[in-house]
């Protein structure tokens, strides 16, 4: 047996083989519950967000809340922290009626969500950005030291060990993640709502995570988990419900049996969803050397550097992926490929020709395509059409012009083309500005992929993304690898680059800590070589 899963509301039955409708009583689980909806419905122009949705997170429980982009998962979220009012449907705290007309009354009952972006000041201290703006710390003197123990008490309750002295700015990604939890604690949470906690966290990280997050179960705290990662669900949760365009889609008991995340996947999309790497791969033993860095060095504007005698090798077909925390020198690293980063010292060759510090022209003719993280700031133009946005690099191409004159109806007929291709939900003439992430993302892809690239580097592209975009486009990274594209996947999901990479390399502080074969990687050395602890062994010239 997979799983213990039921089907609400959908008039289907569940599609996890052998499963059986084992969970509690709804109205036993409504007493028991810390925040609980029951038929709740919030309407937008032109879409049905919640369509009479039942969820409950039981006092003492890590609840995972499932779904893809638009299931409708943030605007029940928004409803329960007081963000949006539903149109139809009851809210419940503790098990009676309630309403929350603000965010600040949902404050008031125990209720507090984490956001992927954290909100701290970074020069302040930890117990300071605990207790900023916290209404009760409003007095004609604030008691710094006591505050500083009250958060120390906290943080040593529920596992965290941070200093609450500690200045902000100098934290990891991990210990900012703890301030937030902490501000929550400190502030009388009983129910937390976690979205996405792990994408920027290393393994250990996320394990100190979780840990912290079943001690918060065991002192009665109430935790609704949010997370694309579906293996995590499973390591963490007790329960796990799903949403499917609105609705309910299921519930199970995590306690009761394993549900794998290929089923949860399938719950989720209504279809079998492969996001590991097919088998067949580009790289063979002669495959040429595409990619060859030597030496790269690189400073920012105040002396310090980004980049520290970075030397690597990609060959035909591989996939390289480039793990690390988040601000390690990442951006900088493919940005300095693509050109559009001034690199103090060292070599960039792509099949033999040197690339020029800062040349985007020279680093498009050498067969370079470049999917940034930020797919609207940089990789995109919002304001233009999805039209506009694919010929941006092709339109001096004689098939799209001729001299000066743009041959409009081929531009058309191609991106038409790559609608069908990429499965783009939208039209030639829609504005990028309009589409989803993933359909955006899509765009990015079509353009970067098209020009038959000999080498692709792509940053975090599945972040964001839901489960069916996050399939589709590691299908079209894995495929173009088959074609004979090397590959620099730069990617703050550790699990991802396991799924896709042929090697790892792996950054700190603008330095390759190492370069390891995906197959067999041992993921705590990863974790540990992240943190900058582990070894120091580059490739230089290593195939």
């Amino acid at each position: 047996m997979l799983g213990v899963i039921s089907c609400m509301k959908t008039g289907r039955k569940s599609e996890l083989p052998n499963a059986e409708l084992a969970l509690e009583d709804p109205e036993v689980r409504l007493r028991n519950s810390a925040l609980a909806a029951r038929g709740i419905t919030k309407a937008f122009p032109g879409v049905v967000a919640n369509d009479r949705v039942d969820f409950e997170v039981l006092k003492g429980e890590v609840h995972a809340l499932l779904g893809e982009n638009g299931s409708g998962k943030t605007t029940l979220c928004k409803i329960l922290t007081g963000f949006h009012q539903p149109d139809e449907g009851q809210i419940y705290a503790n098990g009676k009626p309630t309403r929350f007309p603000t965010p600040a009354s949902a404050f008031e009952a125990g209720i507090f969500m984490v956001h992927q972006n954290f909100s701290l000041v970074g020069p302040l201290s930890v117990a300071e950005n605990v207790v900023l703006g916290w209404t009760q710390t409003r007095n004609w003197r604030f008691d710094k030291r006591k505050v500083e123990e009250q958060v120390f008490a906290a943080a040593k309750k529920f596992d965290m060990s941070i200093d609450p002295r500690a200045t902000v700015s100098t934290l990891s990604v991990g210990e900012k993640q703890k301030v937030e939890l902490l501000k929550a604690l400190y502030r009388g949470a009983k129910t937390l709502i976690l979205d996405e906690p792990t994408t920027v966290l290393t393994p250990q990280e996320a394990k100190q995570l979780f840990a912290s997050l079943r001690r918060m179960a065991e002192e009665g705290e109430a935790v609704i988990f949010i997370s694309h990662k579906l293996d995590e669900v499973s390591e963490v949760c007790d329960h796990v419900s799903v949403l499917n365009q609105g609705r309910p889609a299921g519930m199970a008991n995590l306690r009761e049996q394993r549900v794998d995340a290929q089923s949860l996947a399938k719950l989720m999309v209504g279809r079998d969803i492969h996001l590991r790497r097919k088998e067949t791969t580009g790289l063979k033993p002669d495959a040429g050397i595409v990619l060859e860095i030597r030496n790269l060095n690189s400073v920012d504007s105040n002396g310090s550097a980004k980049l520290k005698n970075i030397s690597l090798t990609v060959r035909e077909g591989e996939i390289l992926g480039i793990a690390g925390i988040a601000g390690n020198g990442q951006r900088a690293f493919a940005e300095a490929i693509a050109g559009l980063h001034l690199y103090g010292g060292g070599e960039i060759r792509v099949k033999g020709a040197a690339l020029s510090s800062g040349n985007v022209r020279r680093s498009i003719e050498a067969g370079v395509a470049y999917v940034p993280q930020d797919r609207l700031g940089t990789g995109l133009a919002p304001g233009m059409t999805i039209s506009e946005n694919i010929s941006l690099k092709s339109y001096r191409s004689v098939t799209h012009s001729v001299g000066p004159i743009l041959r409009k109806k081929a531009i058309r007929d191609d991106t038409c083309r790559l609608l069908a291709e990429f499965d783009i939900k939208g039209q030639e003439s829609s504005l990028v500005r309009q589409l989803s992430g993933g359909n955006a993302q899509k765009v990015l892809l079509a353009r970067e992929l098209t020009s038959d690239p000999n080498l692709i580097v792509v940053a975090t592209p599945t972040r964001g993304l839901d489960v069916s975009a996050t399939e589709t486009v590691r299908d079209l990274l894995a495929q173009a690898a088959v074609r004979g594209a090397a590959i620099v996947l730069i990617s703050e999901d550790l699990g991802e680059i396991l799924d896709l990479a042929d090697r790892i390399a792996v950054i700190c502080a603008g330095e390759i800590q190492g370069i390891v074969d995906a197959e067999g990687a041992e993921i705590d050395a990863i974790g540990m070589m992240m943190l900058g602890k582990g070894s120091k062994e580059n490739d230089s010239a290593a195939a």
